[in-house]
């Protein structure tokens, strides 16, 4: 199935970096997240739109990894390219690849669900499904698709 793919140039900074100036492996797991909001973005909602309208409180992780393949380095620009799919009712799965140099660095997933509070339990959170415009908007590979929060 074909997939919206998003893309981020970016710079690495010296925060990131471990002393040997190669990015800190968990600094890839921040990225990756940041890429995910930037993805749903694309489908014409901010996080609060989502929430809004939809009445979820996130995309909750349940699952992550991550092969590093090469290093990343201060000053390196390097490249996020992230896409959804394997759709279940509530869940979903992110893929990301980071490019430098037009080589693959690192490729990495997140497992994510929707979700939003059990109305029987406050305190507690329950998967919804995926409403299917969203699935829509993230499945188009033109990027023309769009969802529009309502007024």
């Amino acid at each position: 199935m074909p997939a919206l793919i998003n893309r981020r140039t970016f710079r690495v900074q010296w925060g990131q970096c471990d002393p040997a100036g190669i990015v800190f492996y968990p600094q890839f797991f921040v990225i990756f997240d940041a890429a995910t909001g930037d993805l749903f973005a694309r489908t014409g909602f901010s996080a609060a739109d989502m929430r809004r309208v939809y009445g979820i409180i996130g995309l909750p992780l349940v699952e992550q990894g991550a092969k590093f393949l090469l290093p990343c380095r201060f000053d390196d620009e390097v490249m996020v390219e992230s896409e959804a799919g394997e759709w279940g009712r509530a869940s979903f799965t992110v893929k990301h690849r980071i490019i430098n140099g037009g080589q693959l660095a690192v490729e990495g997933f997140e497992m994510r669900v929707w979700a939003a509070a059990d109305p029987e339990w406050p305190a507690r959170i329950r998967t919804k499904p995926i409403p299917a415009e969203i699935i829509a908007c993230l499945s188009d590979a033109t990027g023309k698709t769009l969802c529009r929060p309502a007024p």
